[in-house]
């Protein structure tokens, strides 16, 4: 079987926390997961701008995540990069990467792996917390004042879930309206994909260092997919998000998962 995997052309650490609502490891988590990921491809930083208490647009803290994606956009179309390894951060780091890399690579296929369904809109969310909404705001439901600076919205045919478990009213409401699917686990996905990797949707008990353990894909299994998912379809996006660790230790044992993951889309 041919095998499509190629090295990423740059790492992108992406350190917003500002999305979440169980903020507090997170930078720390940011920061250990950009530590793995600049092993694999030249490493560049999202300037994290400081936190705002202001609420716009049905999304919390909105000043700093707006001013982040418009730094994240404007990093990645000056990298000129078609293959992007991404540490998070809040899920949310993902709009930005997404974007770019659906310009790149029209027919791109994103795999949404997540405890949690993410689609909720500003609508819809009952928190404003962003890192609940990049699922819609992917796939055309963004903040107001972001729409126009994204391209053309994906596929929800080419939109695929893997491990969710949780969700709001909102989430599920908008997973019905545009029939999004879950991936069969033996399910082959052709052409370019990215793969959105949120640490929660693995086992508590095999990782618990994330602030919403509520996932139940085992490790092995995780890492088995994604290499599966390496040999048969072309991986031009990895994000590895909501890394939130407590302390040194969790730090240590985290990033060890981290790497397996990484080395799971990038080794032969």
């Amino acid at each position: 079987m041919q095998s499509f995997r190629k090295p990423f052309d740059i790492s992108l650490a992406y350190p917003q926390w500002q999305g979440s609502g169980r903020s507090d490891n997170l930078p720390r988590g940011a920061a250990a997961a950009a530590a793995v990921c600049g092993r694999y491809a030249p490493l560049l930083e999202v300037p994290l701008h400081e936190a705002d208490a202001d609420s716009a647009h049905g999304v919390r803290r909105w000043e700093a995540i707006f001013a982040q994606f418009r730094s994240a956009q404007d990093l990645l179309a000056r990298s000129g990069a078609r293959r992007v390894l991404t540490a998070g951060g809040d899920c949310a780091v993902d709009v930005a990467v997404i974007d770019h890399l659906h310009r790149m690579h029209p027919g791109l296929h994103v795999i949404w792996f997540d405890a949690h369904l993410d689609a909720n809109t500003p609508a819809t969310s009952p928190s404003g917390n962003f890192h609940g909404m990049p699922v819609s705001a992917i796939l055309g439901r963004a903040p107001g004042p972001m729409r126009p600076l994204l391209g053309a919205p994906i596929d929800p045919a080419r939109f695929h879930y893997s491990g969710i478990q949780v969700g709001d009213d909102g989430d599920w409401a908008l997973k019905r309206e545009l029939d999004l699917q879950s991936m069969e686990p033996e399910a082959s996905i052709g052409g370019p994909v990215h793969i959105h990797f949120d640490l929660d949707v693995l086992h508590p008990l095999e990782f618990p260092y994330v602030a919403y353990p509520e996932g139940a894909l085992g490790i092995e299994e995780a890492i088995a997919l994604l290499a599966r998912i390496a040999r048969e379809a072309d991986v031009v996006g990895l994000t590895v998000t909501e890394f939130a660790p407590a302390n040194a230790e969790e730090v240590r044992e985290g990033s060890k998962v981290i790497a397996r993951l990484c080395e799971a889309v990038i080794e032969p």
